[in-house]
């Protein structure tokens, strides 16, 4: 790569990826973000389009719209499907074409975060997660789906399994999730059937912990549990699902039959381990970590935290590049960013 301007290639747009181009956009250096999607996702209100609160485009911008004013910054759209450390390239298939190599001087990992079954694979098809605008559009189609089924059925008894919904997972998706499908069929669905009573829909949350929020502070997890029930809202802690099938879940050996079970209990890091090799990469994170000794300078792993900032910059300006006129630019750069992160490994 050139001497003069290095290029920095970042993977994701996400939190992570826009945070880091943005940090980038005041320094000489070439800016590419690779995305698989060509917008940026507010991932918190995800739950909100599963509810039908909001509509897609109303927690998506284009990922071009975002960091259009940024001179030094291109968007591409593909898939990262492998990196060559040794001659720093990565591997990119777009609509088109497959292996397109592009070269970097640093690259940025910020691929985001997965489902977390806990070794439960198993469960994923009867429970899907909340990830992506696919995820949030599919989970709210079977939930008003599951009404629809309900008002058509001529069987009483199967009222009951069709309109009991079950989250797994006890945490801030899982508690906002619960109480928006109790204020969805509280409220917005109350008189919209004549042969059901949507009210009468059960909303289960499972928890393995003592209590929701287990994150948080108790006093707001008590808080949250008390909303919860006075919206109606069945809260079992202190047993994790057994077992999930098209049939509902098992909890404690009880049964509870569900036609919609949603998961809401884990994140995993992005697969990305099957073409990233682990030795590849200098793990950055948005806190405290330990960092791996005797990797490559020039790659980096950006921990998925909504309210983190990217921790990467180019720093090319100031009493550090002065400091450091005499060394060569990725050098200088090299340097001043372990003196703006001293616990990092670079």
């Amino acid at each position: 790569m050139s001497e003069t301007v290095p290029r920095v290639v970042i993977v994701g747009g996400g939190f992570g990826g826009l945070g880091a181009a943005k940090a980038l956009r005041k320094t000489n250096a070439e800016v590419i973000v690779i995305d698989r999607q060509n917008h940026h996702l507010f991932q918190p209100l995800l739950y909100q389009v599963a509810t039908a609160v909001l509509s897609p485009g109303q927690i998506a911008s284009p990922i071009r719209e975002l960091l259009g004013k940024q001179r030094n910054t291109t968007v591409l759209l593909g898939e990262v499907t492998g990196v060559d450390v040794g001659s720093r390239r990565v591997f990119v298939d777009s609509a088109d074409r497959t292996d397109v190599p592009i070269e970097y001087d640093y690259l940025i990992l910020a691929m985001g975060a997965s489902h977390s079954y806990f070794g439960h694979g198993e469960f994923e098809p009867f429970a899907p997660g909340l990830k992506s605008l696919a995820d949030a559009v599919s989970i709210r189609n079977q939930i008003l789906e599951a009404f629809e089924e309900a008002e058509a059925e001529e069987d009483p008894t199967r009222h009951r399994d069709l309109l009991t919904f079950v989250l797994v997972g006890a945490g801030p998706t899982g508690v906002e999730m619960a109480g928006a499908i109790a204020v969805l069929v509280r409220q917005s669905l109350r008189s919209e059937f004549r042969r059901i009573d949507p009210t009468s829909a059960r909303i289960i949350l499972v928890d393995a912990g003592n209590r929701v929020l287990g994150a948080f502070p108790e006093t707001l997890a008590l808080a949250a549990a008390r909303r919860l029930e006075k919206l109606g809202v069945e809260v079992r802690l202190g047993h994790a699902v057994d077992h999930i099938d098209a049939e509902g879940v098992s909890v404690a050996g009880e049964h509870i039959s569900s036609r919609t079970v949603i998961w809401t209990a884990g994140v995993a890091p992005s697969p990305r381990e099957s073409y990233f090799p682990s030795s590849a990469m200098s793990m950055i994170s948005a806190g405290p970590s330990p960092q791996p000794a005797s990797l490559p300078p020039t790659a980096f792993s950006l921990g998925n935290r909504r309210s983190a900032r990217a921790r990467l910059m180019i720093a090319t300006r100031g009493a550090c590049s002065r400091s450091c006129a005499s060394k060569s630019r990725p050098e200088r750069i090299r340097v001043c960013m372990l003196r703006k992160y001293p616990g990092s490994t670079m």
